[in-house]
């Protein structure tokens, strides 16, 4: 009797500690948390105003490359040995800049996040830390990790991207 009463009080309290178990692990988005901070926000705005006149040039080759290409599918045929030569050199010309143009985009936009990410780290460290000890979180994930969970885990993202904007 001794036994089974060990026993009843035993899966009694796994069956209580089971749900303040699971309260303690949670979801961030630590990559949304930090660009949606104030600072990031500026970041990029800046980044596009430094880029926006390789952004225009990029855009208005590639309606400049799709307009020649329709030409040359149209009027390729018609078009005398010389001007479709001449259309066609010119089409690799531009190509070849539009490439270029988005390689430096790409590249200028990789650098800046990198930055960014370098000088935030040390406050994000510090933000999700006050948030876990906030909330008693024993064990965090990314939401892309989560495979399966029975409830909707507690996602601390805004929270980090509050005390983020109050660190910088």
């Amino acid at each position: 009797m001794r036994k089974l009463s060990a026993a009843l009080c035993f899966g009694l309290l796994a069956t209580v500690a089971l749900p303040a178990q699971a309260d303690e692990v949670a979801v961030l988005d630590w990559r949304a948390a930090l660009m949606e901070t104030d600072v990031a926000q500026r970041s990029m705005n800046q980044l596009r105003n430094r880029l926006a006149s390789q952004q225009q040039e990029a855009e208005s080759l590639g309606q400049e490359l799709q307009r020649m290409q329709q030409r040359l599918q149209q009027q390729g045929e018609s078009m005398t040995e010389t001007e479709r030569r001449t259309t066609m050199q010119e089409f690799q010309q531009k190509g070849q800049r539009f490439e270029q143009l988005r390689q430096e985009i790409g590249q200028a936009r990789q650098q800046s996040e990198q930055q960014f990410l370098q000088e935030a780290e040390p406050k994000l460290d510090q933000a999700v830390q006050q948030v876990i000890d906030r909330h008693g979180v024993e064990v965090l994930v990314e939401p892309n990790g989560v495979l399966h969970s029975e409830r909707e885990l507690q996602n601390l993202t805004a929270e980090v991207t509050e005390i983020l904007n109050t660190l910088y």
